[in-house]
């Protein structure tokens, strides 16, 4: 419970930093689109220490902004996890750090099994224990051709109190 209490107080003291975070190299921004909208693909958020990433739906979308994979549900899958593991990695953070996802499928009934197969076989290839909370949902998702989008939260404790101070060497170095 000491260590609790200290880290709240420690958050507490310190300043709160937010920032967008982005990997350009994994996907694009989404005010870049031909119609833009208005969203983060993701925030950092730095509490003295502690280090919030909430990152927004995110789909089977490539570098330059277009959809990828039409119609292959688990290629989709696969890209809207490596989308979400470079932005994780933008900021020194891993699947290990997710504490929630919500996971948007268009249809539901005809994609979960598949979808929670491939989910589980990758939340094992990233040695996952415990696995991330999560929710299920039938959605109509922004463009027709998407099939899955996932949101996801991560949380670690960073080796200095901010994000002027820190970069993703550092978070990536933090004892976690």
């Amino acid at each position: 419970m000491n260590g609790i209490a200290e880290l709240l107080e420690s958050i507490a003291k310190g300043p709160v930093e937010k920032r967008a975070m982005t990997n350009l190299g994994v996907l694009n921004e989404a005010f870049h689109y031909a119609k833009p909208s208005s969203f983060s693909r993701s925030m950092r958020i730095d509490l003295n220490g502690l280090c919030i990433l909430i990152i927004s739906g995110t789909a089977s979308i490539d570098e330059n902004g277009v959809s990828v994979h039409i119609g292959d549900f688990p290629a989709q899958l696969k890209r809207t996890f490596d989308n979400i593991t470079g932005l994780l990695e933008s900021e020194g953070a891993t699947w290990k750090d997710v504490f929630k996802t919500s996971c948007y499928l268009r249809d539901i009934d005809r994609d979960y099994d598949v979808f929670n197969q491939i989910r589980t076989a990758f939340y094992k290839e990233q040695g996952l224990d415990p696995v991330p909370a999560s929710i299920g949902i039938q959605a109509h998702l922004c463009r027709p051709e998407l099939l899955v989008e996932i949101e996801a939260m991560a949380m670690f404790k960073t080796t200095c109190g901010g994000a002027g101070a820190c970069g993703a060497a550092d978070a990536a170095d933090a004892a976690r």
